[in-house]
């Protein structure tokens, strides 16, 4: 049977939380750590943290369409950061760090304004949602130590401390809903 993927891109702070939380979900396929959105071509890690190259930290999340929705991964990714900050998640600040979404076609832009103003209109944060809704550009995978840092580091202090939060809410708020089994 042939399966029906799609990749969303997200930016939502440090990606190592952000991939965290997409690789649990069933689904998806594969989530890799990257940067997209900057002017500067084959970017590092250490220029995109000077906040000069006008990237931002991504996940590009590679799903199965037919088994978790675009608007799903969007409703799991409204949760698992502050869409309110702008430039901002937690100590972590720069444009780097800001909320925005990647969109790769009119059907995904459209759905993406939908999720917005549904999470703008039900109050689902105090503040106005600031994030950002842009055309996919060139992905620029990070490099090896960023990919699955998660699960390769768990036991770090600033895995325990800021992204394990982040996987157990988005599991009780999703509950077997979307988990893999």
């Amino acid at each position: 049977m042939d399966k029906n993927i799609n990749t969303a891109t997200l930016a939502g702070g440090c990606f190592w939380c952000v991939e965290a939380v997409f690789v649990e979900l069933r689904g998806v396929e594969k989530v890799e750590s990257g940067y997209m959105g900057g002017r500067v071509k084959n970017p590092t890690y250490r220029e995109i943290c000077s906040g000069l190259t006008g990237h931002a930290e991504v996940v590009r999340v590679t799903f199965d369409a037919d088994v978790i929705t675009y608007q799903a991964i969007l409703e799991v990714f409204m949760t698992l950061h502050d869409p309110t900050t702008l430039n901002r998640q937690g100590n972590d600040v720069g444009t780097q760090y800001r909320s925005a979404i990647f969109y790769n076609s009119e059907i995904q832009k459209t759905t993406a304004e939908t999720v917005i103003k549904n999470f703008g209109e039900n109050k689902i944060w105090n503040n106005p949602i600031v994030t950002e809704l842009n055309p996919e550009t060139v992905f620029y995978k990070a490099e090896d130590y960023h990919q699955s840092y998660y699960a390769l580091n768990g036991a770090e202090p600033y895995c325990r401390a800021i992204i394990a939060p982040k996987v157990a809410k988005v599991r009780s708020v999703f509950l077997e809903k979307l988990k893999k089994s």
